[in-house]
């Protein structure tokens, strides 16, 4: 218990001394500027002006990219409102007609001996032709209410045709719904079929060229491309 106090003691004796010194330096210093004030004052003015610049310019900074960030959340929503005013005019076609815009769509951005089959038991194959550097393209189309998701099922029978029935180097499957499912996106995924849900094919009647959708797939997350043979 002595000991204790013995080392508060010391510790308040410390702190006095720490005290007194930091006066005494504190007191010298106030005097040495009064002596030397017209050497100091230059400095000084020129570390406040240098604080002023600073200050401002990062609150400049901070303003540009609030504007920036604002400017692009603006453009974002212009572009999807942009998307279904188009999108209006596409969910007013029927299925066949939709098929046939899938396919102009296809030629508009350069592709070759494109196809409609326009009838049932096509398997999966609503629209055949080749991009512009020879890969045979192969499309099933899904006319959905946007409220629609494309299921697994779906997606299933894709599948189980784009490629083994059709010979497809690219197969998309493209749908006026706003989304596929959970299932039907990781199928989409593991077997490289690009799924083309309604904000990307507004982006592609918008004019975004199909080659630059095709890497999106869906989520915008990307996809893993077939190895070259």
């Amino acid at each position: 218990m002595a000991a204790r106090r013995r080392r508060r003691r010391l510790k308040k004796s410390t702190r006095r001394q720490l005290q007194g010194w930091g006066a005494v330096v504190a007191v010298a210093a106030a005097v040495w500027v009064a002596g030397n004030w017209s050497v100091v004052w230059p400095v000084l003015v020129a570390v406040l002006a240098a604080a002023l610049a600073g200050g401002a310019g990062w609150a400049l900074l901070r303003a540009h990219r609030r504007t920036v960030s604002q400017d692009r959340a603006w453009r974002a929503r212009e572009e999807a409102r942009a998307r279904e005013l188009s999108m209006a005019e596409v969910d007013a076609l029927s299925w066949q007609e939709f098929e046939t815009y899938v396919a102009d769509l296809c030629r508009r951005d350069g592709c070759t001996k494109v196809v409609v089959s326009g009838k049932s038991g096509d398997l999966g194959a609503d629209v055949v032709g080749y991009l512009a550097d020879g890969r045979k393209l192969v499309i099933q189309c899904k006319k959905y209410a946007a409220h629609r998701s494309v299921s697994s099922q779906d997606m299933q029978k894709f599948v189980g045709t784009a490629r083994l029935e059709h010979g497809a180097d690219v197969a998309l499957f493209v749908t006026t719904c706003r989304a596929f499912t959970k299932d039907a996106l990781g199928l989409a995924l593991r077997q490289d079929i690009v799924a083309l849900h309604r904000d990307l094919l507004g982006s592609w009647v918008k004019g975004a060229h199909l080659e630059n959708l095709i890497p999106l797939n869906g989520s915008g997350g990307g996809t893993r491309r077939r190895p070259s043979a």
